[in-house]
């Protein structure tokens, strides 16, 4: 196992919708670490960086523009396999296909509206870490839990 970092974007729906602290307790339940919390109100250049992979597809204006809708909540995460298991307790991207009992499954219909983004991978968690967060900004810890949440070979 791999003790890893990960980025969480909770949107602009789930923010307006009063969602935040049922999110975040999912995954502290799960027992992931915030090492960075921060609300923002995205601008354009930081949502054309990160939604690049998207520009030129019709939805990207609406994209951006739901984006910008209200402020939204900038979450690092660490833990084993952190990648993984948010993608996990997220669920699919389109909220229909979600199953119960996760985030998408449990609040999302929709395809964009999908209440949270979550790093697709481990190299993808660290670049858009770093494009949301600067060093001073995250803050690595001990958990007095950890020992009881890994046993000492998921640790190593």
């Amino acid at each position: 196992m791999a003790l890893e970092r990960t980025l969480v974007i909770v949107k602009p729906d789930a923010v307006n919708r009063g969602l935040i602290g049922e999110i975040i307790h999912r995954f502290e339940r799960k027992g992931l670490k915030i090492i960075g919390l921060k609300m923002v109100h995205l601008k354009d250049k930081v949502l054309h960086e990160h939604y690049a992979h998207h520009r030129g597809k019709p939805f990207f204006k609406d994209l951006v523009d739901f984006m910008k809708l209200s402020p939204t909540i900038l979450i690092v995460l660490e833990g084993n396999e952190a990648v993984s298991v948010v993608r996990k307790i997220t669920g699919p991207t389109f909220g229909v296909e979600a199953p119960p009992g996760t985030i998408r499954g449990d609040f999302a219909i929709s395809i964009s509206h999908n209440v949270v983004h979550a790093s697709d991978s481990p190299e993808t968690a660290k670049k858009e870490i770093e494009r949301f967060f600067k060093k001073r900004e995250l803050f690595p810890y001990e958990r007095i839990d950890w020992n009881i949440l890994y046993s000492k070979e998921d640790l190593s």
